[in-house]
């Protein structure tokens, strides 16, 4: 065999190596203030009682859904106030029902949630990029992605209506 044939076989392994032997195992939650929601009624209680509600869809097995993890709770700690702002967390492999009712098919993906519906957020200086789609208003409808900039401006925008 040739050089490249070695090399197209080393990079099959490495690929195949990580698929087989990725992190499966749940993502632990530091935070008391996130709610882990199990099923659709959950999510619907949670959201007919609280004003401002931040969902985070993810799954075990994607590494940037572990990667923003321990943000999203530090930015429950943070910012969660009883009734006005809430912080969620859907594993889209356990309840898939509720990701499929909000159209998301990418993790992670943070939808924000007004009154019980998926609202749009008006954040100033937040620039447009590919993780961030914006509703035809110009508001964040939710961030695909692990985009901590992002989430971090959004999550404090909410926090300061609420003051």
């Amino acid at each position: 065999m040739d050089t490249l044939s070695y090399i197209f076989i080393a990079f099959l392994v490495f690929i195949i190596g990580r698929v087989l032997f990725a992190d499966r195992s749940p993502i632990p939650e530091t935070s008391g203030k996130v709610y882990k929601i199990a099923n659709a009624a959950e999510l619907d209680i949670l959201l007919s009682s609280t004003t401002h509600v931040v969902v985070d869809f993810y799954a075990d097995w994607c590494p940037p859904c572990r990667a923003i993890a321990p943000i999203f709770s530090e930015l429950a700690e943070k910012h969660s106030s009883n009734g006005h702002l809430a912080f969620a967390k859907v594993n889209v492999d356990h309840v898939n029902d509720i990701a499929g009712r909000y159209g998301v098919s990418a993790m992670p993906t943070f939808v924000f949630f007004r009154d019980g519906a998926p609202k749009g957020v008006a954040v100033e200086g937040l620039t447009a990029r590919q993780s961030i789609v914006f509703t035809d208003e110009g508001l964040v409808d939710r961030i695909r992605g692990a985009d901590r900039g992002a989430l971090q401006t959004v999550v404090q925008t909410l926090a300061s209506l609420e003051k």
